[in-house]
């Protein structure tokens, strides 16, 4: 009986164990075939909704001769990155016979960082600073802010849109600045003012009293 309780024991452990890093993925999780969908939502943190209103995002890109994917994912293999991933990924689906150089954008749920990654021939069109500029600014904003995957997805795909198609890059989204509203609670700093200020008026009153009824006293 015992045996049996240690064996289930151990099972247990090692189910435990196992779990956080099935969650983990590495490019060799993935088929070597370039998948059908434009949305690879494996992370699973889209809508149908937004998949559909993405997929019809990306689909544009094709009018500028680039096969644009989505690939959201929880967690990556330990000491891999996005942008590694993203080009690994993109060398093992560049082995079939692509008609069209990939363009990945890509997304980690976990720590909230998207990623932006493309085939060598496309940047000459596409500019790394571009796309590193789109992917830590322009959609992991959204991210930051709110969990916004769709928000955050159609972002990036609409400033690389206007780029392909000759426009001016529209650049990162602007940084709302958080004003504090105004309040009639005194602030930790004005409390210790207010109280020094008391102290001192308290003490001027009993330094000029106390001499004073002093000296009527005994002049009586």
């Amino acid at each position: 009986m015992r045996s049996l309780y240690a064996g289930l024991l151990a099972t247990c452990l090692s189910f435990l164990l196992l779990v956080p890093a099935c969650f983990a993925v590495a490019p060799v999780d993935f088929p070597t075939e370039v998948p059908v969908e434009s949305v690879i939502d494996s992370a699973d943190v889209l809508s149908r909704a937004s998949r559909s209103d993405i997929t019809t995002g990306l689909e544009q890109f094709k009018q500028e001769r680039v096969d644009a994917r989505l690939v959201t994912v929880r967690r990556l293999d330990y000491g891999l990155s996005l942008n590694q991933f993203g080009e690994q990924l993109i060398e093992r689906w560049s082995t079939q016979q692509q008609d069209l150089p990939l363009l990945l954008l890509l997304i980690e749920s976990q720590n909230k960082q998207a990623a932006v990654v493309a085939d060598p021939l496309l940047l000459d069109r596409l500019p790394d600073e571009l796309l590193k500029s789109t992917g830590r600014t322009t959609m992991s904003q959204p991210l930051r802010e709110g969990d916004r995957y769709r928000q955050a997805s159609l972002d990036g795909i609409t400033r690389l849109d206007v780029v392909l198609n000759g426009g001016a890059d529209p650049g990162p989204p602007v940084e709302v600045e958080r004003t504090t509203l105004p309040t009639n609670i005194p602030t930790v700093e004005e409390t210790r003012e207010s109280n020094a200020f008391t102290w001192v008026v308290v003490l001027l009153v009993v330094g000029t009293i106390v001499p004073m009824a002093t000296w009527w006293v005994f002049s009586r």
